[in-house]
């Protein structure tokens, strides 16, 4: 009864919004919490699930925990690339549902679903071609190279259902409904952690299982999210309707115009990542393993960033789309300084309880020490970090792509990268972990000016 109540006042809320009604700025803030809280439990639960990832194969050993770090930032390019061509797509169903027309919303859909599966496809077959010779370009270790490519493969091979399953939950989240793609993520965390441990210690397939459990648990929530959306979405279902999947040339245009500058970020950021393995590579297994840990670790503080970010991706792009520029501003700022006073309090609770996140994770003591520094190190850089995430998602809803990816470029190669070369050769991996905190300040700074700014509030995302 109480989600039934809560969905109305959700429904009424972004009524006002559509039929330009006035809307306060506690019914704004009401509604950005309304659309965040449930995107936020999603990424608890895609925390927990990459904790107890870590924490299954930490329990092989150094090796096969640095196996999968050693290729993580490559399985972050295929899913950015992909992540750029939903966006594209969603950001157009925001607006369309934003200006109460649903039956184009419907059309963009089927063509974003068609479109992200394709690419995709071609995603995963580009990612199994170049699984056996990734972990030497790499610079990985012989002993954990096999592991590594085993990992990549099967992980390539469910990029395709991957992919347009998250299509799927974006579109749901453009339209408004965050409770759906948050039951999907729960669970996908409850069975990757049911399939992990039957393919890594019952199968006793290591690694090779890890990689596989994930893919299966991704499968099964992609095809619950692919028939919801069509078939149950108060505002997206398409039953008894005729809705052409054939993306159409406007569409395509307006969705490469968000997408392109999304690719070419996905480029320098995941670029920016794989130069950062080349970097902590040759510092050893106990340096990738406990980089990779405490990756995962400090995505305890993210989940308020991203569970915001989404959320004002959504309304930016729904209050743009009835025309309401002045409520969008406002959204901007109230998501932005939620997710910075969030991750502030997550910040501190990391930095006191940094040993034991590493200890759930490994039980290589070299590997615990090393983590537990580097993640104290990055709790001085939270506050900041969340204007930069949800800065992105606010500039991603009005369709403004192309300035946040220069400034992430910026950020990311000339000040991370480029104070990491100095510093890692003398301090190791703190030095790298140094020239990440500052970056991840800077980047901060440059979103919240360029945000205040209001540019992005002059982008337009029409034929």
């Amino acid at each position: 009864m109480t989600e039934v109540i809560e969905r109305e006042n959700k429904d009424a809320l972004l009524g006002r919004i559509r039929n330009g009604q006035p809307i306060s700025g506690r019914q704004q803030l009401e509604l950005a919490l309304m659309l965040a809280v449930p995107a936020i439990l999603a990424q608890l639960s895609s925390v927990l699930m990459q904790y107890i990832d870590s924490a299954m194969v930490g329990r092989l050993g150094a090796g096969p925990a640095a196996s999968i770090g050693l290729v993580s930032t490559s399985t972050w390019i295929l899913n950015g690339f992909s992540m750029a061509v939903m966006t594209g797509f969603s950001v157009q169903v925001a607006h369309a549902c934003g200006s109460k027309d649903f039956h184009n919303a419907k059309s963009v859909m089927m063509q974003g679903l068609l479109s992200v599966f394709l690419f995709s496809t071609f995603l995963g077959l580009v990612g199994a071609l170049i699984s056996t010779p990734l972990p030497h370009w790499l610079g990985g270790e012989d002993h954990i190279r096999s592991d590594a490519s085993a990992y990549f493969l099967i992980f390539s091979a469910f990029v395709p259902i991957g992919a347009t399953g998250y299509a799927a939950s974006a579109m749901l989240q453009a339209s408004g409904n965050m409770i759906i793609p948050s039951i999907m993520y729960i669970s996908m965390c409850g069975l990757d952690v049911v399939f992990n441990y039957l393919f890594i210690y019952v199968l006793g397939m290591g690694v090779p299982g890890a990689a596989l459990g994930t893919g299966l648990s991704e499968l099964l929530t992609s095809l619950f999210a692919l028939w919801y959306v069509l078939s149950k979405s108060k505002e997206l279902n398409i039953k008894g309707l005729r809705i052409p999947m054939r993306p159409t040339e406007r569409t395509l245009r307006t969705a490469f115009g968000i997408t392109g500058p999304l690719w070419l970020q996905n480029i320098v950021m995941r670029g920016a990542y794989v130069m950062s393995t080349l970097i902590v590579a040759p510092l050893g297994a106990v340096s990738i393993a406990a980089n990779s840990f405490a990756i995962t670790a400090e995505s305890f503080c993210y989940m308020p960033g991203y569970g915001l970010e989404e959320a004002a991706t959504t309304l930016i792009g729904q209050s743009l789309g009835a025309g309401r520029k002045d409520i969008a501003r406002r959204f901007a700022k109230i998501t932005m300084f939620l997710a910075s006073g969030m991750m502030t309090v997550l910040a501190v609770i990391m930095f006191f309880s940094a040993h034991s996140l590493m200890a759930f994770m490994s039980t290589d003591p070299e590997v615990i020490a090393l983590g537990t520094k580097v993640l104290r190190i990055e709790a001085f850089a939270e506050t900041l970090y969340a204007l930069s995430i949800v800065g992105f998602g606010v500039c991603a809803g009005a369709g403004d792509t192309l300035i946040p990816t220069i400034l992430n470029f910026g950020s990311m190669w000339l000040i991370r990268i480029g104070i990491a070369l100095f510093l890692t050769p003398t301090l190791g991996l703190v030095g790298y972990w140094i020239a990440m905190c500052i970056e991840l300040n800077v980047r901060g700074l440059l979103f919240l000016f360029y945000v205040r700014g209001g540019r992005w509030l002059r982008k337009s995302i029409s034929g």
